[in-house]
């Protein structure tokens, strides 16, 4: 079931509610009963697995790309040690 994040319009509190598809958007604050706003939130994705990009994307499969040494200067953006 999807989670919902709601805001409460007079007492500005934050609260988040599991509900089915199908269930009607909440309308009351569960502190003060006031009407509430439907918040548009960040959803957590994650890709699990080997997947699609390291079995097929590139050219010659699980082959990692080559990297500069460290220190070699210009930040760290694109080092794959950096991500570790």
């Amino acid at each position: 079931m999807p989670l919902y994040e709601y805001q409460c319009t007079q007492c500005d509190n934050r609260f988040e509610l599991r509900q089915k598809f199908s269930d009607e958007p909440a309308t009351e604050c569960p502190s003060c009963g006031g009407a509430v706003q439907k918040l548009i939130s960040q959803s957590g994705f994650a890709l699990k697995g080997g997947g699609w990009y390291a079995e097929g994307y590139g050219s010659g499969g699980s082959k990692k790309p080559d990297a500069p040494p460290c220190g070699s200067g210009g930040g760290c953006a694109g080092c794959p040690s950096a991500a570790a």
